[in-house]
């Protein structure tokens, strides 16, 4: 038998990271690929040990298959080390309809105790540009058993959000155990310059609640006020005003201001789009809008841990505390290449 080494659902076939790339799966692998799943039979939905016969038969009549068809419901890859096999995974359970896509890896049982996350986080970034650019996927998702919680800081530190926890799911060595969901849309972000015509949006989103909470002024805007802010905003030639598109949506106002010690930049997201981790992406599209050269600050309240995680998530460091008027704050500097 000559196992196929393409898929027809998708043009590119290998993805790589350095020395590391992913592959269509190899049939020389499948049975190391074998011993691992029986090693690591706890966090898989797998009920039984594999045997020889069992993994060849699988590769046979289910994985061969895969490679000639137009939308299979998995496309899987060997993990390699240069030529080395060291884990394999993919995207399963595909939903061509809706366009998303579960996650499965699992890496050589060696690796774990001391390579976990690395393997994970390069994995992550491989699977997803199968996902996103070549299936043109709307979403992925990790479903993970509630055994270990190594794997939830590498998957939120690739983009992920945590989506839900699915209570008591799972019955596990007579327990039952809860069942995770981290997911990633695949959104096409876009910066623009604010117009007078997006003040309405704006009003709203500054005025939502959360927002005020972590404002150095709480008390809600007048809209009056606001429209007079605004219209003096857009005239000012030592202010930038952005809108952060999603998919075509509003979903951000970020704003840049001219400051003794460089800019201040800041960032109110529009409600609808909270919980979905874009802040980062948001941020960084807007500062490489920004043709200014020179430091960017960030003001932020202690207590608002989000605002913070996003601002280091895009390179930003602390440099000390300060206030805003009468509020204590957080200084972050940004030291942006000219």
């Amino acid at each position: 038998m000559i196992f196929p080494t393409s898929y027809k659902a998708i043009k590119k076939q290998i993805f790589s990271h350095q020395e590391y790339n992913i592959v269509p799966i190899r049939y020389e692998d499948r049975m190391l690929i074998k011993n691992w799943r029986n090693e690591q039979l706890f966090h898989l939905r797998q009920q039984n040990l594999l045997s020889d016969d069992d993994q060849n038969n699988y590769f046979k009549s289910v994985v061969f298959k895969l490679f000639d068809e137009k939308n299979p419901d998995q496309i899987l890859f060997s993990y390699l080390h240069n030529k080395t096999c060291i884990g394999y995974g993919g995207l399963v359970h595909i939903n061509w309809i809706d366009k998303h896509a579960e996650i499965s890896f699992l890496m050589d049982t060696s690796l774990e105790e001391v390579h976990f996350e690395f393997h994970w986080k390069i994995f992550l970034c491989l699977i997803e540009k199968v996902a996103f650019s070549e299936c043109k996927l709307h979403k992925i998702f990790t479903y993970a058993f509630d055994l270990r919680p190594r794997l939830y800081p590498v998957i939120l530190s690739s983009g992920f959000y945590k989506e839900a926890t699915l209570k008591h799911h799972c019955f596990i060595d007579n327990k039952w155990k809860d069942v995770v969901i981290h997911a990633k849309l695949n959104f096409d972000i876009k910066i623009r310059n604010a117009v007078i015509q997006d003040v309405h949006d704006i009003y709203e989103w500054v005025n939502d609640p959360d927002t005020r909470k972590y404002s150095f002024n709480t008390n809600l805007i007048v809209y009056s006020d606001h429209i007079r802010w605004f219209e003096e905003r857009l005239s000012n030639n030592k202010a930038w005003s952005y809108i952060g598109e999603v998919n075509g949506s509003k979903a951000a106002f970020i704003r840049i201001d001219k400051h003794q010690n460089g800019f201040v930049i800041g960032i109110n997201l529009n409600p609808e789009f909270r919980g979905l981790r874009l802040s980062k992406s948001l941020l960084n599209a807007a500062i490489s809008y920004f043709e200014e050269p020179g430091d960017i600050l960030a003001f932020i309240k202690p207590e608002n841990k989000v605002s913070i995680a996003s601002f280091e998530g895009i390179g930003f460091t602390f440099s000390g505390k300060t206030k805003v008027g009468d509020s204590e704050a957080l200084e972050y500097k940004l030291i942006k290449n000219e």
